[in-house]
């Protein structure tokens, strides 16, 4: 399912992504059958625009950054990281990775059927790992990583691509700093990830790269994922090393994201990093998630989605009401898509204001891509609040290691790679102190 190499997926997910952004093509699923694919495809890609279209979403960073909202937050002055709020950030993602784990599975984790299975549980509203049923109803099923990621079985975090990229990141940066680029991005990803550890669009471009597709054109070539949730997944730690520069985060992220992805899914990178960089130095989640959106481009469907959850909240809608609205306005894009999962990242850190517990326990409860939405907003608040803040329920059992699918990363201690985080900071404050 989802797989580039698959030419019936490929032109369906093309088809699907084409229409999200503004392409009228008059063709059904059923049709698909009937056509030549590969043809068919060629057709798609040739596809221009419809008139009208009233959103303009560019992917080049030097008009991504015209085009953000003339009220913008300035940078903080360079400084390094808090040590406890970057502990904070890596305990918080890993926790809320595991948290949304056994339940990663949109189409059929709905936050009806989430809500049902913790109220037969005892465990709602979730505010800690999911429990198990033993017997498990007919009308349930976990993942196959339920054995190594709900309550009383964490032994450790369990491995995922939500941990393995931010470990590539420190990676990345220590190699690179800020002079990092889309081909060092590429590198990293063929000397140190397996291919099949990697998904959607990132399995396209990792094809595309194998094949010898430029660096520069790997991510408009048999991609049509490129504006799903996998960049967003991957920026938090250019946010960490920059606290209080988002806008600077952002920037940083772009390097990474556009390897892989395009217009929306690369303003979700943007965006997590900024959220990230912002909770490095900021006193609430609202302050987070205002500066955190001035670095989305305005008149993109990320931005308007974005402000209407903040608009949400600021009206007093209640969670489920908050809930309805942004599955209603957003349930049309795939449970893996950049807009609909960044929405629901925002809502749980607004309605979850702080409360590590209720922030990912609500993101998590509001379905799609549950583990990648947990990671990032247990990111968020982890760095907000600090590690000595965090729920010792989510933490102790994490035993400070990660396993991870990185060459040379596996059994990773959390501690030291808050640590390679943290000097990395200082390393980052210290050149520019020194260039002003």
């Amino acid at each position: 399912m989802h797989d580039p190499l698959d030419l019936h997926d490929l032109v369906s997910d093309e088809l699907r992504q084409r229409r999200e952004s503004g392409y009228a093509i008059d063709l059904t699923e059923d049709q698909l059958g009937t056509r030549d694919l590969a043809s068919l495809y060629a057709e798609l890609v040739a596809t221009t625009p419809t008139a009208g279209w009233p959103y303009d979403e560019p992917s080049d960073l030097a008009t991504i950054l015209e085009r953000l909202p003339t009220r913008s937050t300035a940078d903080d002055p360079p400084r390094a990281a808090d040590p406890d709020r970057v502990l904070g950030g890596w305990l918080g993602r890993i926790a809320g990775c595991n948290l949304g784990k056994p339940i990663e599975n949109g189409d059929h984790w709905t936050p009806e059927r989430i809500r049902s299975y913790l109220e037969l549980s005892g465990a709602y509203p979730l505010r800690d790992y999911v429990p198990v049923l033993d017997p498990m109803p007919e009308d349930y099923r976990l993942l196959d990583c339920w054995t190594e990621t709900t309550r009383g079985r964490i032994d450790g975090s369990a491995r995922d691509d939500d941990i393995d990229y931010a470990i590539l990141a420190v990676h990345l940066l220590e190699q690179h700093g800020r002079s990092l680029t889309p081909d060092h991005t590429a590198e990293a990803w063929l000397g140190h990830l397996p291919y099949l550890r990697v998904y959607t669009a990132e399995r396209a471009v990792y094809a595309g790269l194998l094949q010898g597709v430029p660096v520069a054109d790997v991510a408009d070539t048999r991609n049509p994922y490129r504006e799903w949730i996998g960049a967003l997944i991957r920026a938090d730690a250019y946010g960490w090393v920059l606290p209080g520069r988002p806008r600077a985060a952002a920037t940083l992220a772009y390097a990474d994201a556009s390897l892989s992805h395009r217009a929306n899914g690369i303003y979700g990178a943007m965006w997590a990093a900024a959220l990230v960089a912002s909770a490095g130095r900021a006193d609430s989640v609202d302050q987070v998630v205002d500066e955190a959106l001035t670095c989305v481009p305005a008149r993109t469907r990320l931005h308007e989605a974005l402000v209407g959850v903040r608009e949400l909240h600021r009206g007093g809608a209640a969670w489920d009401d908050a809930l309805d609205d942004i599955r209603r306005r957003h349930g049309h894009y795939s449970w893996v898509h950049t807009v609909n999962n960044a929405c629901l990242i925002a809502a749980g850190l607004l309605w979850g204001d702080g409360d590590f517990a209720a922030s990912v326990g609500l993101t998590v409860q509001g379905g799609w891509d549950t583990d990648s939405n947990g990671a990032t907003a247990g990111s968020v608040v982890g760095t907000l609040i600090g590690a000595a803040r965090l729920p010792e329920r989510f933490v102790q059992p994490l035993h400070d290691r990660t396993r991870s699918a990185l060459f040379g990363y596996d059994n990773s201690r959390i501690s030291d790679l808050a640590l390679r985080t943290l000097r990395l900071s200082e390393v980052f404050a210290e050149a520019e102190q020194t260039a002003c």
